[in-house]
């Protein structure tokens, strides 16, 4: 199923990081990606915004974020109804999934780029 419209939470446009490789990945399969980071920046035709844009139609939030820097998006993210969040490794957050799960919002503790590779995504 193509063209799942994801948010990259904590994107960066410095190639070495694990959220442009994600960026990447996911354009080349032709999803939609609209990503948040602390810098104005542009990775492959993305603009990185640094507010909490209130995005339409998001179906997957994938996160860069460690716990503490995670719990100023809490009420962002469940605003957006999204069906998933991917926490990346690093990002794990127990007390987070608690409140997606209260909110019907998936939580899957996974590689976003190992998901797309293995066509699990």
């Amino acid at each position: 199923m193509r063209n799942k419209k994801t948010l990259v939470l904590g994107a960066s446009s410095n190639p070495a990081r694990y959220s442009y490789m994600a960026i990447n990945s996911l354009t080349a399969k032709e999803h939609s990606v609209v990503a948040i980071g602390q810098r104005e920046e542009e990775v492959l035709g993305v603009k990185i915004q640094t507010k909490q844009i209130p995005f339409t139609n998001i179906d997957t939030v994938t996160l860069y974020l460690n716990p503490s820097r995670q719990r100023d998006y809490y009420n962002y993210i469940v605003s957006l109804s999204p069906k998933r969040v991917i926490f990346n490794p690093g990002t794990e957050n127990p007390e987070f999934y608690q409140l997606l799960k209260l909110n019907n919002i998936k939580v899957e503790v996974a590689c976003t780029l190992v998901m797309l590779s293995t066509k699990q995504y």
